[in-house]
């Protein structure tokens, strides 16, 4: 049974069950939804906290280079997911792509890590999102009981002074996160048209930030641009933005789940490519832009510590009538965000299920809307769990490393299959190879090696765990194992 651990699942065998005949999920998504749900990921909490915190403590107003340095490294991964997705389109995303190239093994640690990048990404939005409400609500006067608006753990600081703290339960969080897996239960083609209105109204609100800010910009605020190294490697100068580039890579996160929702394609052969590597160049433009206004309005040391630098930066635009407009734009970009989220992982674990590594409850699919509605249920427990009750500081870090840790089998995954399998057809071929797998691992291994060591550390526990889970169940029931 040994060598069970290395067996692949047949290229064959996969393209079967995406076929019209295999496929049990419905076929809803365009080509121009596909981009939408990509931005719909990408564009939310990174955004619209962690700009400010780059430049303030590691770019200044060179941020802009940290967000092209880190869309480089997802380009990278990108086009190597999108080779995968087209040639492979079947739910799943990087577990399936790791079990055709790599092995049984292989993929079931990348289909337990995703959970980090999908479930627990999910899990800290929804806490952003309940703070920003908190926000809004303030701005009119109104202020929830505090035992129900954070977790035990953690202290909340509004910004016209109130402190939020003895809380039991973050409840605002636990909600929104049931709401969105009630929707996702309905179907995909219903969440794809709420996530395509929420698209619209945050792209429109940076674009108004963007417009709006670029007439009032100082630039005495960009001297110097590339600030002078303190003597510490991560605090400005050239090493500064490469560590400015890893904090602002979790803004890149989600473009990957596109591919998730192959099966739910239209065209995935054309849809895929163009959904991943689309929105992730809209994402990019958007995100310099945003910096670079940003850091124009504001000096770039005034936004240390400052968890909303957006509101902060659009204040000195004068428009005050539109700062709540732009809460408001948040928390559609979060929603968006965790929509997508929540898709990608109950994809994955469906995936796994059909493939017997988990319990078939996983897979069973609603016989009205076809979405698999248990799986659904499942992680709106799960997730609000850690949305109510663990701080957001904590979960970060851990969507980080396992999304790196994705990245990095998938540019594996692309260049195995084009040395043991050329002859296969790829609607989309990434390009320089071996040279663009490379560097996406290269890119990938460097993010992880900035992130703490506490994030190994509980990435560590997590696999342990996993392994645990498959050496008990799902070596035992596997159905390519059994073949």
């Amino acid at each position: 049974m040994a060598n069970q651990l290395w067996i692949k699942k047949p290229i064959e065998k996969l393209l079967l069950e995406s076929s019209g005949e295999g496929n049990q999920l419905k076929r809803s998504l365009s080509s121009a939804s596909l981009v939408a749900l990509g931005i719909g990921a990408i564009i939310g909490a990174g955004l619209f906290s962690l700009t400010g915190i780059a430049a303030a403590e590691h770019s200044g107003p060179a941020v802009t280079i940290s967000f092209i340095l880190a869309a480089v490294g997802c380009g990278f991964a990108g086009l190597c997911y999108a080779e995968f997705a087209s040639m492979i389109p079947i739910a799943g995303s990087a577990y399936t792509y790791s079990y055709a190239t790599m092995g049984e093994f292989v993929a079931w640690i990348i289909g337990w890590d995703l959970v980090l990048e999908y479930a627990l990404g999910a899990a800290t939005v929804s806490v952003s999102w309940s703070r920003y409400l908190l926000e809004f609500l303030s701005k009119f006067g109104i202020h929830l009981p505090a035992q129900l608006v954070c977790s035990p753990f953690e202290v909340v600081k509004l910004s016209d002074g109130t402190i939020i703290d003895n809380g039991i339960v973050n409840l605002p969080a636990i909600l929104v996160v049931c709401l969105l897996s009630l929707l996702l239960m309905r179907g995909t083609q219903g969440s794809a048209f709420l996530n395509n209105f929420l698209v619209v109204i945050k792209v429109a609100v940076v674009l108004i930030f963007i417009s709006l800010g670029w007439s009032h910009i100082n630039p005495e605020n960009f001297v110097p641009y590339i600030p002078e190294n303190t003597g510490k490697y991560e605090n400005f100068g050239w090493s500064g933005i490469a560590t400015g580039a890893a904090v602002v890579f979790f803004a890149f996160i989600g473009f990957d789940a596109v591919s998730t929702a192959a099966q739910e394609a239209k065209n995935p052969q054309k849809g895929m490519p163009i959904g991943i590597l689309g929105s992730l160049i809209v994402c990019t433009i958007l995100y310099v832009l945003f910096a670079h206004v940003m850091t124009g309005l504001v000096k770039y040391t005034e936004f240390a510590n400052d968890a909303k630098p957006a509101a902060t930066a659009f204040a000195k635009t004068g428009y005050d009538g539109l700062q709540t407009a732009l809460i408001i734009a948040i928390l559609a970009g979060y929603t968006s965000v965790m929509l997508v989220m929540l898709l990608g992982q109950s994809r994955v674990f469906y995936s796994m299920s059909k493939d017997g590594l988990l319990p078939k409850f996983f897979s069973q699919v609603h016989p009205k809307f076809s979405t698999p509605y248990k799986t659904n249920i499942f992680f709106m427990l799960f997730v609000s769990l850690f949305s109510g009750l663990v701080p957001v500081s904590d979960l970060g870090h851990m969507v980080s490393i396992g999304t790196l840790f994705a990245f990095c089998l998938v540019c594996v995954g692309v260049w195995m299959l084009r040395v043991k399998r050329p002859e296969l057809h790829r609607s989309f071929r990434t390009p320089l190879v071996p040279f663009v797998p490379i560097m996406g691992i290269v890119v990938c291994v460097y993010l992880m090696y900035s992130l703490p060591v506490e994030s190994w550390y509980r990435l560590g526990i997590w696999l342990a765990i996993g392994l645990a889970v498959y050496f008990t169940y799902g070596k035992k029931h596997s159905k390519i194992g059994h073949e």
